[in-house]
């Protein structure tokens, strides 16, 4: 095998979840590009279709599919979906996630609950229900996208839940990567810092100065640019990484 040829995903099938738009919609069309069929989710099946249109007009092999992973019985029904229509799973990508900021002694209970459920039980969710199938195939790979957010607190926008949420996605991801290990499967993740999407403005005169100017490359990265990385750690080019925490910040999290 090339240097190369083990970035190749060619014949694997993955899952992105949260994969309509943004981050996970990126990262899907880079899996895609790899070679991976690609199931993608969102919590609408119109979001999801369109998505699945789009992956299908660059030449992907796609498929959307409707989730809560909020909703373990949901995640369980999606994933057979999947499985049935593409095939097992051989890699997930934990994305869906949400963040709504607020200080802490403002915070609803309703706003903690729905942050954590998406954020945290949503990731628990979906790996135990495809990691039961890789362990039982032999191995596979999920990649959860968690946050720079997880080691800093962020200034000056309070989101204490959303803080709370990734920093709870690093440490599932080294605790599965070492109970999972001998069952060949393989859990990293990644910490984005900020990335500009439709729903991240960060350009914005208001989020400029905390969010890209303390950045020593000076900008927010794209979200192409996360996808390369994902495909690093979908594929054997990673294969002696599992646990691994691949922050991606402009170098936001050096000072």
């Amino acid at each position: 095998m090339t240097v190369m040829d083990s970035f190749a995903l060619t014949g694997k099938v993955a899952l992105v979840t949260g994969g309509s738009r943004g981050i996970g919609r990126a990262i899907a069309q880079a899996l895609g590009e790899a070679g991976a069929a690609v199931a993608v989710t969102a919590r609408t099946d119109e979001a999801a279709q369109r998505a699945a249109e789009e992956l299908r007009a660059a030449g992907i092999h796609s498929f959307g599919v409707r989730l809560e992973v909020s909703d373990a019985a949901d995640v369980e029904r999606a994933v057979a979906e999947v499985s049935d229509r593409f095939g097992e799973i051989d890699v997930l990508v934990n994305n869906a996630g949400i963040s709504v900021g607020g200080a802490a002694l403002d915070v609803g209970d309703d706003v903690w609950r729905d942050v954590l459920a998406t954020n945290v039980d949503g990731v628990w969710y979906c790996s135990r229900a495809v990691g039961r199938r890789m362990a039982a195939r032999g191995g596979g790979t999920i990649v959860n996208i968690g946050s720079m957010s997880a080691e800093i607190v962020n200034q000056p926008r309070r989101q204490i839940s959303y803080l709370t949420s990734k920093a709870a996605v690093h440490q599932m991801t080294r605790g599965l990567a070492a109970e999972w290990a001998p069952l060949g499967i393989r859990v990293n993740a990644i910490a984005p810092g900020y990335i500009h999407t439709e729903m991240s403005p960060v350009y914005e005169p208001e989020y400029k100065p905390w969010c890209v100017d303390p950045a020593p490359m000076k900008r927010a990265g794209e979200p192409h640019e996360l996808g390369p990385a994902a495909v690093f750690l979908a594929s054997e080019a990673s294969s002696f990484m599992t646990g691994s925490i691949v922050t991606i910040d402009g170098g936001f999290t050096l000072y």
